[in-house]
């Protein structure tokens, strides 16, 4: 809220305006690093112009020298300084050079110069270089004007100033005179209390009169302070405006000040006070309101403190009621800094006041100016640093030097074991947990106190704790609770869990990865790093329950959808060092938190979290963040809890002079290690560049020398050391050699791994007494040494692009390495650093400085990784994701640190608004860089492919926009490079006078490439760099080492996230131009050079450069001989080798077969074959492979039946009175039915097989109206079968002469012309509509998804489809497509998560509690009915259709609005919604054991559903599909699509039914068929999609030709037709298939499998093997049931093809048979189709079996047929089982009286019965014999004919003599289907095996039939008529004929 001035006079000045003067001063500094950043060319710099007069206008020579003599100056440093020590020694040596000297005094000079510019480098330089640079300094010299002298500044010297430069910027920092007291910290105290404020006199003196004002002083903010207030109000009362004192009247306008009124009503309420004569007082008031306030709450809070004080005694946190742990002094500080931020929170006008009014306006000045002690001590630095000390721990003392000042921190002492506090024993813990603390006795205290939480619940957990305490043991504990809960029976259920250990660094991850893994071992718990250098494969994945990674890599993992199963099973998280919230790596550990947090929150699963950090000030919010409970799972030790307590020395380094400062460093380092060494200890000294190691090490050696204390360094009286020193020579590390003499080591990254290890030793062993690293020690070995000194703070970064301050994090990590727990009672820690940045160490390291957010800054960045990923998708949910950050806790309580003003604080105490406007403006940019789109009205964010490839690949948001920018679709190498080199990832990087000659060198010799810019720009200096990556090439300059490793780390990423732009892009040539690049950086070979080179190890260079000279390319190599190879690069044995790797490189046969689709479309058939030989150390695991084409990437149902049949019923037979009749595979009227209807509704299966036979089937050539639906399914699976009814029906009409009309219904096609022309429709009767001809119109939006698997991208979508339907149908009804039921059923239980989580779980339900619950209870599936209490349907095959019904019927009527559905609904159920989503359009196709497409005209008829056309102005379609196939969709939704033929495929069956029927008898009678085919039209319009040449005559007639014959010859090959020269006649395979609608594959195994006595289990598998199963689906991982199954049941199955659908068809009849419960719901529907299937191939195989006379094998396939029906087993299970009452006990009992069939049970009387079956209710089971037909058969066998011819004839008469049973419809409760009761009479000879024949009779009440006996039968002996039932097991009856004809 902006305070309005009051509006009282034009005269009055205008306040000086803070925020104006704030944002002025943060352009200037903007434009000050934009010129220290913009890459200029170093023709601008400082130094030259210093060096060279009017530099700009130097000749090219001149410029040449100068560049000469910076190289020289390089050399003579011999190593890496800031640029600034750089410039020093260069104008040093300038200055000292470049003036004219006589001969005689040169050599004296030379030394004199040399000892001066030593003491500026501060070590030893060669006479030779010294040289060189003073002969090119004159040279340099001479070489300007004469009369300009020496134009040589220093450092004293002040260049003119600058415009753009800051007021004050340049004023030279003065010590005050306090800084050179020395008192201790009790008696600073005591001073401040008894003076007067040390700043009143000073103050007074400002406003003096006379004197003059100083305009900085008013301008400066910072003064308007309570003494201003109090100099203005008696300035007041002097003037007599006010009528109170001066003291009333200050203490009066404080309050004022302090309330929470608006602006306008404190400036009346303040010019009240002072009269209206001191306007400009009350301005000044007004504008500084801010800083007067923030001076009186200081005030405050001061005396506050001081009254509390005294009074408060040390009471220590009695054991187990409090969790925080900390000295006395921590504790006040912490309770009046919460106190503050209570009352902060809520308003400070009420608290104020109270204190306020307690207090006198004198006391709150003078408390208000007491600073805290140590800020009157100590320089308390720039920028954000500058935040004051608020206590330091007692017995603090400081000291000033010349030059430094130090402050020495005594070591806290152990703090005291409290009452009852015991060290947990590890004998304590389950005996699991035992092994994982193997040679550990107890716990230590920290551990003791936290292990009953971490150990016995499941709270988060976050513990603070000094550095060295033990914290890794703490995951340990935790890790074993969690282990603990997946101990189930003894053993670990290792699949059910993943821990994740994040690790700040690589190193540490190294080091935690090992210990874990050696100390879970015993459990058998793998542990793996997952770190930049360490990937895992998805196998090692699965296989690891604990995975070690760094932030930012497990970032990236939970980035991708595709891993979410990964992060799913996660079951505890432990963040190591969560302190680097305050680092720039913090923002990545907010965006795990958050995302973890989310997860837990929308999936109900439990994470725990960990968090160990080290102490830190502001650890509640710490907590808060971790989502801790601060009263069980907050533990905070303070440093009194230091396994070995640190005494700390903090030293500020004053002085200004470089050279001076060098000394005093290298001084105070030696002074230090000296006093350690004096008490017998040992040191480590930290440096921070290699270099410096050996350096620092040489320097103590010199000043050990000069003090004579060399003796001190010595080890040589050790016992080992000659032993040991014969070992040290052997190393060649001159410096290790060197130095060991003198008891000094050192220790760094560059040395090799034996030297490393030796050095470690000797230090660990006591030999060395000095050991002189860098910060990688601390990180990667546990070495600890007493005293820990760190030599300077700054440290090269080529992230931050130059130097930068030790971080926090290494600070605390090296002095954790300061005492040695086993040997010291303290250690001791060293900082020595600038004196301006004293104050900030402190602050750090005694836990002042609250941990701040760094979110901002990466908001843009996580803000498009949660779009990505799908978990953020509108402005509401990104809100939502922000309040889990750190940020959001720390923005409400420090909002001025976040750039939020108290007024916007009090306008919106939530920051609700501020939270909005970050995402907000976060989403615009985002939007602006095409990362994602941002619709501003509905607030609903949309992912595209660049934002996730961005994610994926971890590209800041800044270089997208580079790239957007500079990325075009044709570019050359030089620019590609270039452009990589603008990436913001590299902004940092900034070029050096030192660097430049040395990159002149390295573009010459190791740059292919034109460097733009060249090497004195930024990005050139990058491009090189880049260049020298790929080439190999080496580097000496240390900056350019650091800046080429960090280049490299990023650069394959870089490249590989630009390849997929170019590919979403589909940019072909650019794509593969960038994936070239991409290997060329994979590899480091450049795309020009010899790719053999990628075996380099073992090819010699040598050979691999005669190659490349001889221009020897692969092919060429390919074609030679060995001898021919070895005689080209003149080396005979070099043909073998080359010979031998040319076969390892990976080649591949492709051979492509285009097939032309429409003018702009083309079908692409690949071939791949491998050609290489494969080994596992070149190809891994496996090669992937890019296939681009620069053409376009292309990778009817009972249903309809149902649909049609309802809604002509009402309209015809009702209105009309018609009769209409349907026909499908569930349904097959019979002979009468079909006779008397008038409309036949039928599948094109179902109307093949009858009009086949249409020369005996009447009613087949009385069709006059044909109407086909659908057409345009011509092109699908189901295709031929449409093709061929039309056919047949044209060709019968034409044999028959009646006229058949044909009406043809289908979507928009692009060739309805030929359509049109085959059905025999003439143009007046041809209507083709384009697509968006629509009675509704239809807005579509395409979206694409990532992600290689099916089942990951599939949930990525669920959230889309969700935020699609609030968006674009929020309460209409919306149909969402899936391709499988176990899809359904995952997005419904999805979708409802997604209305949980936005508090609105039944926003898709509209009904009634009541009815809600009447519904349910009607439910028979378990997930629908818990799918629909939220208003959400499912609808799949798999449901029963009483279950479908009610939950189309409650879609229809808008109870529920979502229905989620398989794709089989948007054809057979006519349910429109408003919004159709299609999820997906892939499907798994089990014979291809792949996922593939939808077929187009499905996803048209998907879409078709969208829009009700009573009800809506338009429908919307949402397709959510795989990315690379987006553009595909989004051309063939809107054009129209041609319809191909498929009979080709399938005209086997076709031609053999046509062979059967009679209408093909010879080879002409086909080809004259074919002709009446669509396949037949399309051959001469598209040729080349049929394989053909052209479209002429001949060509296609020798095509016809072709086929028929090639057809005529499988299907006689098969058995089932037999061929004569021209003429062709069925067999009686041939017959059967076509009679039962048979592949000829299938009779044709039978014919090859079956015999005459073949058994119950052959017949079994047969079964299976028909391939009428080949498409029984085997979905994805269903080969794990399957093998489940194998184990249940009775008889075996192929192990190696369980994931066969012949297999698993085996696999669920046996499961019918046994009765076993199946494991998924799917197999129940799959088991539905089988069963279905099952009738008529059996029927087949009995027909097979009786045609070739084979009793035994008939009448056990009659018994297959009877299993099939009753699920029993024949031959195991007792038939009593078919009885619904049966159990065990009856089944028993009758058994006993040796009744086993249920024909027995009729013939028993009722007494009998009920003594038989003893207590069972005798009426139960009467009740169910009704069920069953009781069957009664007389025979006769008759006479017929002459005598000579006269044959025999068996009269049958069967009747049913159950009476009450009426119906003949079989009781078959566990077959599928509705079936009619049939009986097989058999006349056959059981004696002799032979079958005389068969048929088939179902009946109800009575039947009378005959049957022939065979004329050649001489005898009757063993002939019996054996009556079967097609469904009822034990119903055999068997009758002798020979009794009969006895």
């Amino acid at each position: 809220m902006l305070v309005q001035l009051p509006r009282l006079t034009n005269s009055l000045r205008e306040p000086f305006d803070v925020d104006q003067a704030y944002l002025q001063r943060k352009i200037i500094l903007q434009s000050h690093n934009k010129a220290a950043n913009s890459g200029n060319p170093f023709d601008e710099s400082e130094l030259a112009k210093k060096i060279v007069h009017r530099w700009e206008e130097a000749s090219v020579e001149v410029r040449q020298v100068y560049k000469q003599f910076i190289g020289a100056v390089v050399e003579l440093i011999d190593g890496d300084v800031p640029s600034e020590e750089f410039r020093e020694v260069a104008l040093t040596a300038y200055r000292l050079f470049s003036g004219s000297v006589e001969e005689d005094e040169v050599d004296k000079n030379m030394n004199e110069k040399k000892e001066e510019l030593q003491k500026v480098i501060g070590h030893g330089v060669s006479y030779a270089n010294v040289q060189k640079v003073s002969s090119l300094a004159q040279k340099l010299s001479q070489s300007q004007p004469r009369d300009i002298g020496v134009m040589l500044v220093s450092e004293k010297h002040v260049s003119e100033s600058d415009d753009g430069s800051e007021f004050g910027a340049d004023l030279i920092f003065k010590a005050p005179a306090r800084f050179l007291v020395d008192v201790s910290l009790e008696d600073v105290e005591l001073i401040g209390e008894e003076s007067t404020p040390p700043s009143s006199s000073f103050v007074e003196g400002w406003h003096d009169k006379n004197g003059p004002r100083n305009y900085h002083d008013t301008a400066d903010s910072g003064n308007f302070n309570l003494s201003w207030l109090r100099d203005a109000c008696e300035r007041i009362v002097g003037e007599c405006t006010s009528q109170l004192s001066r003291e009333d009247l200050a203490m009066a306008i404080c309050q004022v000040l302090d309330s929470d009124k608006p602006g306008e009503e404190i400036a009346g309420d303040l010019l009240d006070l002072v009269g209206d004569s001191a306007f400009e007082t009350v301005q000044d008031l007004i504008s500084h309101r801010k800083e007067l306030v923030g001076a009186i709450h200081h005030g405050l809070s001061v005396l506050k403190s001081d009254k509390m004080t005294p009074n408060s005694q040390s009471r220590m946190p009695s054991y187990g009621t409090q969790v925080t742990v900390q000295t006395e002094s921590e504790k006040q500080i912490d309770k009046l800094r919460r106190k503050e931020e209570k009352r902060n929170r809520r308003g400070t006008e009420y608290g104020a006041e109270n204190d306020m009014s307690a207090a006198s306006f004198s006391s709150i000045l003078e408390a208000s100016e007491r600073k805290s002690p140590f800020d009157d001590l100590i320089g308390s630095g720039q920028g954000p640093n500058s935040l004051a000390v608020t206590a330091l721990p007692q017995g603090t003392t400081r000291k000033h030097f010349k030059g430094y000042e130090e402050v020495i921190i005594p070591p806290t002492p152990t703090a005291q074991m409290k009452p009852g506090e015991k060290l947990i024993e590890i004998k304590e813990l389950d005996d699991f947990a035992q092994a994982a603390f193997r040679g550990y006795k107890s716990l230590n205290r920290i551990q003791s106190r936290i292990f009953q939480t971490v150990y016995y619940t499941n709270e988060n957990i976050l513990v603070c704790a000094p550095t060295g305490a033990g914290k890794t043991n703490i995951a340990m504990i935790s890790i074993l609770h969690e282990i603990g809960q997946h101990f189930k029976d003894g053993y670990l259920h290792k699949d059910e869990f993943k821990i994740v250990y994040v690790a700040p660094m690589k190193a540490l991850a190294a080091e935690v990865t090992s210990t874990f893994s050696h100390r879970l071992s015993p459990l058998n718990m793998c542990v793996r790093e997952l770190t930049g250098d360490m990937q895992l494969s998805k196998n090692e994945l699965e296989e690891t329950q604990m995975i070690v990674t760094t932030p930012e890599k497990w970032d990236v993992i939970t980035r991708k959808s595709s891993d979410m199963s990964l992060s799913m099973l996660v079951k505890l998280l432990i963040i190591d060092e969560v302190h680097l919230l305050n680092d720039d790596r913090g923002p990545v550990i907010e965006a795990l938190v958050a995302r973890t947090l989310r997860q837990v929150e929308s999936t109900q699963t439990m994470i725990r979290i960990v968090g160990l950090s080290a102490t830190l000030p502001n650890y509640l919010e710490v907590a808060q963040f971790l989502r801790v409970n601060p009263e069980t799972g907050l533990f905070f030790f303070d440093s009194s809890y230091r396994p070995v307590p640190l005494a700390q020395q903090y030293i500020g380094i004053s002085e200004q002079n470089f050279v001076a400062r060098n000394e005093l460093l290298n001084e105070i380092c030696y002074k230090k290690v000296v006093d350690s060494l004096r008490q017998g200890h040992q040191a480590m000294v930290f440096v921070h560049s290699r270099k410096d190691t050996a350096k620092t090490a040489e320097k103590l050696v010199e000043l050990a020398r000069k003090y004579e204390d060399l003796e001190i360094f010595k080890n040589d009286t050790h016992p080992q050391f000659s032993l040991i020193k014969k070992e040290v020579v052997k190393s060649r590390n001159k410096d290790l050699v060197q130095l060991f003499e003198f008891g000094v080591g050192v220790h760094h990254a560059g040395m090799l791994r034996a030297d490393r290890g030796l050095t470690e030793r000797l230090f660990s062993d006591g030999i060395l007494k000095v050991l002189v690293c860098t910060a990688t020690l601390a990180w990667g070995v546990n070495l600890p040494a007493h005293t820990v000194v760190i030599k300077g703070t700054q440290l090269y970064d080529p992230k931050a692009g130059g130097w930068r301050d030790l971080g926090m994090l290494d600070v605390m990590q090296i002095f954790g390495r300061a005492g040695r727990p086993q040997f010291d009672k303290s250690g001791e820690g060293i900082i020595i650093t600038s004196h301006d940045k004293l104050a900030y160490y402190l602050r750090l390291l005694t836990s002042q400085l609250p941990i701040e957010s760094q979110f901002i800054r990466s908001l843009k960045d996580n803000l498009n990784a949660e779009v990505a990923l799908g978990t953020v998708t509108n402005v509401k949910e990104a809100c939502a994701w922000l309040g889990y950050t750190y940020l959001f806790i720390r923005m409400r309580l420090n909002p001025l640190a976040y750039g939020i003003g108290w007024d916007e604080v009090i306008a919106d105490p939530s920051l609700g608004l501020k939270q909005r406007a970050l995402v907000t403006d976060a989403a615009r940019a985002l939007d602006k860089a095409k990362m994602m789109r941002f619709d501003e009205k509905s607030g609903n964010f949309y992912c595209t492919e660049l934002g996730r490839i961005a994610s994926h690949f971890y590209i800041q948001y800044s270089s997208v926009e580079t790239y957007n920018e500079m990325l075009r679709p044709h570019m050359n190498d030089s620019e590609v490079i270039e452009m990589v080199a603008h990436s913001s990832e590299f902004e940092n990087i900034v070029v050096r006078e030192e660097e430049q000659n040395e990159l002149e060198m390295l573009a010459r010799t190791s740059c292919p490439l034109e460097v733009k810019g060249g090497p004195s720009n930024k990005h050139g200096k990058i491009s090189i760099l880049i260049q020298l990556y790929i080439s190999r090439g080496s580097i000496d300059t240390f900056s350019l080492v650091s800046d080429a490793a960090y280049i490299s780390a990023s650069l394959a990423r870089i490249i590989r996230a630009l390849f997929e732009i170019c590919l979403r892009k589909g940019w072909c040539e650019m794509s593969l131009f960038m994936l070239e690049y991409c290997k060329a950086v994979d590899r480091q070979i450049w795309p020009h050079q010899h790719p053999l080179r990628q075996f380099d190890k073992d090819l010699s260079p040598e050979i691999l450069r005669k190659l490349e000279e001889r221009g020897a390319d692969l092919d060429r190599l390919q074609e030679m001989e060995e001898k021919d190879i070895g005689a080209l690069i003149r080396y005979a044995p070099g043909g073998r080798l080359v010979k031998q790797y040319l076969g390892y490189f990976p080649w591949i046969q492709l051979s492509a077969n285009v097939s032309p689709i429409t003018r702009t479309v083309l079908k692409v058939d690949l071939l791949i074959s491998p050609d290489f030989i494969w080994k596992d150390r070149f190809h891994g695991a496996g090669q992937h492979w890019w296939i681009l084409v620069e053409v376009i990437y292309i990778a009817p149902l009972k249903a309809i039946v149902r649909e049609r049949m309802h809604d002509w019923r009402k309209r015809f037979v009702s209105q009309l009175g018609k009769e209409m009749v349907e026909m499908t595979g569930d349904y097959t009227p019979d002979l009468m039915a079909l006779l008397s209807a008038d409309v036949i509704i039928s599948t094109p299966e179902k109307w093949d097989g009858i009009s086949r036979n249409w020369h005996s089937r009447s009613y087949v050539t009385k069709v006059g109206l044909m109407i086909l639906d659908e057409i345009h399914l011509l092109g699908a699976d189901r295709g031929p079968i449409l093709e061929v009814i039309v056919s047949r029906m044209r060709y019968i009409s034409s044999q028959t002469e009646r006229a058949v009309r044909f009406v043809g219904l289908s979507t928009a096609l692009a060739n309805a012309g030929n359509l049109a022309d085959w059905l025999g429709v003439g143009e007046i009767g041809l209507f083709n509509f384009k697509p968006s001809v629509r009675p509704v119109p239809l807005e579509v939006h395409i979206q694409g998804y990532p992600g290689k698997y099916y089942s990951p991208r599939m949930t990525s979508m669920n959230k889309p489809a969700y935020a699609a339907i609030c968006t674009h149908s929020p309460t209409k009804p919306v149909l969402i497509f899936v391709s499988s039921r176990r899809q359904t059923r995952l997005t419904a239980l999805d979708l409802i998560q997604f209305a949980a989580s936005d508090e609105n779980p039944r926003q898709f339900l509209n009904m009634v509690e009541e009815a809600l619950q009447m519904v349910l209870s009607q439910v028979t599936d378990q997930n629908l009915r818990h799918t629909l209490q939220f208003g959400i349907g499912l609808h799949h095959a798999g449901l029963n259709d009483k279950d479908r019904s009610l939950v189309e019927e409650l879609f229809a009527n808008n109870k529920i609005q979502v229905l989620v559905c398989t794709s089989t609904l948007a054809w057979g159920v006519n349910l429109p919604a408003h919004l159709v989503i299609i999820k997906g359009t892939e499907y798994y196709d089990g014979k291809t054991k792949r996922y593939v497409d939808f077929p187009i005209t499905d996803i048209l008829q998907m879409m078709g559903r969208a829009g009700r056309p009573q009800y809506d102005q338009h429908g919307k379609a949402v397709i959510l599909v795989h990315e690379p196939k987006k553009s595909f969709y989004k051309k063939f939704l809107y054009e129209p699509f041609p319809v191909e033929s498929s009979l080709r495929e399938q005209l086997h069956d076709h031609m053999n039914a046509e062979i059967v029927s009679g209408t093909i008898c010879r080879k002409e009678d086909a080809v004259h068929y074919l002709t009446w085919t669509y396949l037949f039209r399309r051959l001469m319009v598209n040729p080349a999609y049929y394989g053909l040449e052209s479209a002429e005559d001949e060509t296609i007639s020798s095509y016809l030709s072709r086929l028929v014959q090639s057809t005529f010859e499988d299907l006689e090959d098969s058995g089932c037709i037999k061929m004569t020269e021209d003429n062709v006649e069925p067999m009686m395979l041939g017959t059967i298939a076509s009679q039962y609608y048979l592949s000829y594959m299938t009779v044709s195994m039978f014919g090859s499998n079956i015999g005459s006595d073949t058994s119950l289990e052959v017949f079994l598998h047969i079964l299976s093997g028909a391939s009428e199963y080949d498409e029984l689906p085997v979905r994805h991982n269903e080969e794990k049931h399957n093998e489940e199954l194998s184990k249940r049941v009775r008889y075996v199955v192929d192990q190696n093809r369980l994931d066969d659908p012949h297999v698993k068809a085996n696999l669920l009849f046996q499961a019918h048979f046994s009765q076993l419960d199946l494991p998924v719901s799917d197999y129940v529907t799959d088991l539905k189709s089988v069963l279905d299937q099952s009738i008529r191939i059996i029927q087949a195989m009995i027909d097979i079996c009786a045609n070739s006379g084979w009793l035994a094998s008939s009448i056990a396939c009659m018994h297959l047929l009877q299993m099939v029906m009753q699920g029993l087993w024949f031959d195991q299970d007792s038939a009593l089982w078919m009885l619904p009452c049966m159990n065990n006990e009856l089944a028993g009992s009758l058994s006993k009286r040796g009744i086993s069939r249920v024909q027995q049970l009729f013939d028993l009387s009722k007494a009998t019965l009920q003594t038989v079956i003893g207590n069972f209710p005798a009426s139960k089971l009467y009740q169910d014999l009704q069920l069953f037909p009781r069957l009664q058969i007389k025979l006769k066998l008759l006479k017929k004919g002459k005598e000579s011819e006269k044959s025999l004839q068996l009269n049958i008469r069967l009747e049913q003599t159950n009476l009450r049973r009426n119906a003949s419809r079989a009781f078959a409760p566990r077959f599928p289907k509705l079936k009619d009761e049939a009986w097989w009479l058999i006349l056959g000879n059981t004696s002799t095996a032979e079958l005389y024949a068969l048929k088939r009779v179902s009946f109800s009440g009575r039947l009378v039939t005959h049957m022939e006996l065979p004329s050649d039968v001489t005898t009757f002996q063993g002939m019996k008529l054996i009556i079967v039932s097609d469904c009822y097991l034990g119903f055999e009856q068997e009758h002798s004929i020979e009794e009969l004809a006895a």
